[in-house]
C-alpha cells in the first residue's frame, strides 16, 4: 500500500473526524440563533400579509417578548 508510505494516511487521518465534529457543532449553534428570532419574524410576516389583525399581532408580540 503506497498510500501509507507517503505519510498522508497516518498524518491526516484525524482531520476528517475533526472536521465532521466541527461542522455538527457549527450547525447546532447556527440553528439556536436562527430559531430565537424566527417566531417574531413569522408573526411580522403574518401581520404584513393580513392574516392576523393588529390586536392579535400586539398580543402575540407581547407574549413573545415576555418569554424572552
Amino acid at each position: 500500500m503506497e498510500y501509507f508510505s507517503h505519510g498522508w494516511g497516518m498524518g491526516f487521518g484525524w482531520l476528517v473526524p475533526l472536521l465532521i465534529i466541527a461542522l455538527i457543532i457549527y450547525m447546532m449553534q447556527n440553528n439556536k440563533t436562527s430559531s430565537s428570532s424566527s417566531a417574531q419574524e413569522i408573526l411580522d410576516r403574518r401581520f404584513a400579509n393580513g392574516e392576523i389583525d393588529e390586536k392579535e399581532y400586539k398580543e402575540r408580540s407581547r407574549l413573545l417578548k415576555d418569554e424572552a
